[in-house]
């Protein structure tokens, strides 16, 4: 089967987007989505995830038969979790108690069994690598700009935090947008998230319009100059 790289980074990126095209992995991403740090450091451990078991699942997807493929995979994932779970608990413990029992439930993530089925169990290793590496870094990137949306809003900062849950070599990302700024406590909040992510997706969808009729407007321009007799 032929592969476009180029479609799978655009896929990953923002056509399929994880949550703006495929409305997957909500759940983590309203929880942990309060500051840019937590939703920086939950994407990164997902991303690490979904690169692992499109690798492992395309390796061995000669051995695993159809009728037992789907538990074969949760097991493969499972793996991988628990392994990224230690590693965190083990170098980035303090993003890890913040991110707390949301690590371990990436396992439920159906987005990562979706492309292990999907995609990894048909394809060859490097384009399994590569899909759920874009794939992971789209959910990365809606995660990051709900917590920074929420994050400037509700507190009027940007990354706090960031050398203490990620590492001193983070320090540099910790913004204080707005000195004095008490915050509007709704956007941190639950209903906050959703009504933050509903604005992201409408403007998404917005954007995706605005786009399409653009170029309707070029390939008519492009139409009358090759044959200008219709006019």
């Amino acid at each position: 089967m032929k592969v476009k790289y180029s479609r799978i980074l655009l896929d990953g990126l923002w056509h399929n987007n994880i949550v703006f095209g495929q409305m997957l992995a909500l759940c983590p991403l309203l929880a942990v989505t309060s500051t840019a740090t937590n939703g920086l450091g939950m994407g990164l451990a997902s991303t690490a995830v979904l690169l692992a078991s499109g690798l492992s699942v395309s390796l061995f997807r000669g051995l695993i038969t159809a009728e037992v493929r789907i538990p074969v995979f949760v097991l493969i994932i499972a793996t991988i979790v628990t392994l990224v779970d230690m590693g965190m608990n083990a170098w980035m413990h303090e993003l890890y108690k913040v991110l707390g029992l949301f690590i371990p439930l990436i396992v439920t993530n159906c987005a990562i069994l979706g492309r292990a089925e999907s995609f990894a169990s048909r394809h060859s290793p490097l384009p399994s690598m590569l899909d759920g590496l874009m794939m992971g870094l789209g959910f990365t990137f809606a995660l990051v700009l709900l917590g920074a949306v929420r994050e400037m809003l509700g507190s009027g900062t940007l990354f706090a935090n960031a050398s203490l849950l990620l590492g001193d070599g983070f320090s540099f990302m910790e913004m204080e947008l707005l000195s004095g700024y008490k915050g509007f406590l709704l956007v941190v909040l639950p209903p906050g998230g959703f009504l933050v992510l509903g604005f992201l997706l409408a403007g998404k969808r917005l954007l995706e319009a605005r786009l399409k009729q653009r170029k309707q407007q070029v390939i008519r321009k492009d139409l009358l100059i090759e044959n200008p007799a219709t006019t």
